[in-house]
């Protein structure tokens, strides 16, 4: 088992333990449990505990950062506006393919749009776009694709 695959399964532990299903903890704190940069917590946060897998990660950075966990069901619009409303200006390719399989896994959008979509910002697709201009891009026709599913 990985240091993801630990991370995880503690804080879903946590989380079960809760009895509210909400959990905060010290990025700090849980980087020195495991042994690890507080950017592996990041990862955590951003493959295992989005908002396409029914739960709400706030985060506060800083000598008294947190991360708060928060379980919720939320229904098809409800997921969607909330990855559309989490988008930044700019997403790397990777992302979006975790983005894009986490919502098709929720079944919030189906297989054939999610490839097309992951097609559609690739690096091929963007050839003709300055590299750094791309991410940009790639967010706003991530965006705007999303937009017309809800």
């Amino acid at each position: 088992m990985g240091i993801s695959d630990l991370i995880a399964s503690f804080l879903q532990d946590c989380l079960d333990a809760s009895g509210d299903g909400v959990l905060e903890v010290q990025r700090n704190d849980l980087a020195q449990r495991f042994n690890c940069v507080p950017s592996q917590i990041n990862y955590v946060m951003s493959t295992r505990f989005s908002p396409e897998r029914g739960y709400i990660v706030e985060s506060r950075r800083g000598g008294n950062g947190y991360i708060r966990i928060t379980r919720v069901q939320v229904d098809r619009q409800t997921l969607l506006m909330h990855v559309i409303n989490s988008l930044g200006d700019e997403i790397d390719l990777p992302s979006v393919r975790a983005i894009l399989g986490n919502l098709n896994q929720a079944g919030a959008l189906d297989g054939d749009l999610a490839r097309t979509l992951l097609a559609a910002v690739g690096d091929k697709a963007l050839a003709a776009v300055p590299r750094d201009l791309r991410n940009r891009v790639r967010a706003g026709i991530l965006k705007n694709v999303l937009i017309l599913q809800v």
